[in-house]
């Protein structure tokens, strides 16, 4: 549903229910009603729905089910830059999760704010720093006072982080200023940064930059007009 909405500016519950095959129509209301309550869609008269834009950051259980095949294209490139021996960062979202599957099996060293990636380090030979501070429960995010004063005495050989949108006017950016403020400072501490964003992101803007658009390299899945305009960027394949 979040996918039909991506392309679409406003979708009527007639087209969800045409889509969304063998899906009974108070399923489709129930489930417009739960993302409205999320705060990522706003219901429209006669059924129809547009995809809230903005500042609102989309919880973890729906990222995880969005652009999944170009998501683990950009997440199984940017494991294989890791070598062993290197210590890295690993940024809070679904798309930096993905990369530990693609590491289990090397020597290094994970420091992350990314709450989920308890559940996904079992039965590997990884090493991993999990950051204090908050909690942020719909993303799983670590941040907030506490988690940039550790990660300000921190240093890394490769920080992979994630953005909620990316372009020429707001750089790469993020609706929460305490992910922008954490992602900055990795970005001092880190001999090599990367962004991991699937083009679905591509000429967004979201409430802080966290970079300048080419300050940094941005892994996607395909080239956009933005990512040419950067200069800076690397394709997943």
């Amino acid at each position: 549903m979040l996918q039909l909405l991506e392309k679409s500016e406003v979708v009527s519950l007639a087209d969800f229910c045409k889509v969304l095959k063998n899906v009974s129509e108070s399923t489709v209301r129930r489930d417009l009603k739960t993302l409205e309550a999320e705060g990522q869609i706003i219901l429209l008269r006669g059924g129809g729905a547009c995809l809230k834009k903005g500042s609102y950051e989309v919880p973890l259980n729906s990222k995880s089910i969005k652009n999944v095949t170009e998501k683990e294209a950009i997440a199984r490139y940017a494991a294989g830059l890791v070598n062993d021996g290197e210590s890295i960062y690993l940024d809070s979202g679904s798309t930096p999760l993905r990369m530990v599957p693609h590491l289990k099996n090397k020597d290094i060293t994970i420091v992350t704010t990314n709450a989920m990636i308890l559940q996904e380090i079992q039965e590997s030979k990884l090493k991993c720093i999990l950051i204090g501070g908050e909690i942020k429960v719909s993303t799983g995010s670590i941040l907030g006072t506490k988690t940039n004063s550790e990660l300000a005495t921190m240093f890394f050989d490769k920080a992979f982080v994630g953005c909620n949108g990316f372009s020429e006017k707001a750089g790469i950016s993020t609706p929460d200023i305490r992910e922008a403020e954490k992602k900055q400072i990795v970005g001092r501490n880190s001999a090599e940064t990367y962004v991991l964003a699937d083009s679905s992101k591509s000429g967004k803007n979201t409430l802080c930059r966290a970079f300048e658009l080419g300050q940094v390299p941005i892994i996607c899945d395909k080239e956009t007009d933005v990512l040419l305009a950067s200069g800076n960027y690397l394709i997943a394949k």
